[in-house]
């Protein structure tokens, strides 16, 4: 989960690292009174959980608290790479002798925490690696034994800084690190870190991405998790605890376990059909929560066909023909259903569907076959209750 700027920084602040002065503001008529809190110069940021901000003219700058409203409103009527800008942080501008770049990130190759830092902040760190990679250090953080204070400071005086300074910046990054850690952080950095003419440093841009499996330690961030969702189906499976993506085709797919869905859908692909999205309902899933996820599948409107593919080990296939059925029944399922069940209780299934007029197939590439044409048809299931 991205946090917004401000929230990043709260996090920072109460790790000790310095943060400019702001405040956020959700409409034009709140900006006049909060930066009259402040000293000018002002930095007006929207808040958008995106890189990139400033080349799309989401950060301003203004000596004039009077001018500050106008700004905001200008913010909050723009998208910035698709996300409509909901929220602007108004905060004192910081005068910069120098920016650094300071962060906390997974490295895949190393199977592990990197922390990495940079002489020249203000731009992403990977344009500084390719343009100055001398001027990137990367330190491996070893699982066992952590990131140490020293380890801070070694990379301090790396980058040229000594004395007070240098015990300054190293308390920074280490700050940096027990906040990553203690919020399960993916990814947590600054950039830039501003140097000012008095030598002293503040974080005037932060960036942190949860991660998602760890959002049940940090329950104050569950709810905004699904802000970063784009469809009323994506709120509703993760306010039910599914796991959904809208996709852009129009066969619509539920399965249990997510590697059974992604083959689903390899496998659609590959008789040349679209699936419309990935859910995967989990394992042990529930008559209910079968009525759950068809609901949510077939509320959208893409989809022509639906194709259930499940694999009884911990789940029960009587207990998911219970669902269907009931599902079918409540909701006025119209829309044709393919439905593939194999393994526990999987004849007890068969006999319940077959008792309600539907059939399942044993075979996914048949099942699939069946998917694809009728979807090809516009939704028009050409075969009936049969499979000749």
């Amino acid at each position: 989960m991205k946090l917004l700027e401000y929230e990043a920084k709260r996090i920072l602040s109460s790790y000790g690292i310095p943060v400019p002065r702001g405040d956020i503001v959700t409409d034009g008529a709140q900006a006049l009174a909060v930066a009259l809190k402040f000293n000018p110069p002002l930095a007006i940021k929207a808040q958008v959980p995106v890189a990139g901000r400033g080349r799309a003219g989401g950060v301003l700058f203004t000596d004039s608290v009077d001018e500050a409203e106008g700004l905001v409103r200008k913010l909050l009527s723009m998208s910035i790479k698709g996300i409509p800008v909901k929220s602007v942080l108004i905060e004192e501008k910081v005068q910069a002798m120098r920016e650094l770049y300071l962060g906390i990130t997974v490295d895949r190759f190393y199977k592990g925490y990197v922390a990495v830092a940079s002489s020249e902040g203000g731009m992403e760190i990977e344009e500084v690696a390719a343009k100055f990679p001398e001027k990137v250090i990367k330190f491996p953080i070893d699982l066992r034994r952590g990131f140490r204070l020293y380890h801070a400071r070694q990379i301090a005086k790396r980058m040229g800084y000594s004395g007070g300074q240098l015990l300054e910046l190293g308390n920074i990054f280490y700050n940096l690190y027990r906040a990553g850690m203690g919020y399960d952080a993916e990814l947590i950095e600054i950039n830039p870190l501003i140097e000012k003419p008095d030598k002293s440093f503040v974080a005037v841009d932060a960036r942190m991405i949860i991660d998602d499996n760890a959002l049940f330690r940090h329950p104050e961030f569950r709810a905004l998790s699904l802000r970063e969702l784009s469809s009323p189906q994506e709120i509703e499976a993760a306010k039910s605890g599914l796991a959904y993506v809208k996709l852009d085709g129009n066969i619509g797919v539920i399965g249990n376990g997510a590697g059974l869905v992604m083959a689903t859908l390899d496998t659609i692909q590959l008789y040349g059909g679209k699936p419309a999205n990935f859910l995967d309902v989990g394992g042990g899933i529930s008559s209910e929560g079968m009525r759950t996820a068809l609901k949510i599948v077939l509320s959208d409107p893409d989809v022509k066909v639906l194709l259930i593919n499940i694999f009884g080990g911990i789940t029960r296939c009587d207990e998911v023909a219970r669902g269907i059925l009931e599902a079918k029944e409540k909701l006025g399922i119209e829309k044709p259903l393919i439905i593939r069940l194999v393994g526990t209780n999987e004849e007890d299934a068969r006999r319940i569907l077959a008792e309600a007029g539907l059939f399942v197939l044993s075979d996914v590439e048949e099942a699939v076959k069946y998917a694809v044409k009728i979807a090809e048809s516009g939704g028009v299931n050409i075969f009936g209750n049969n499979r000749e």
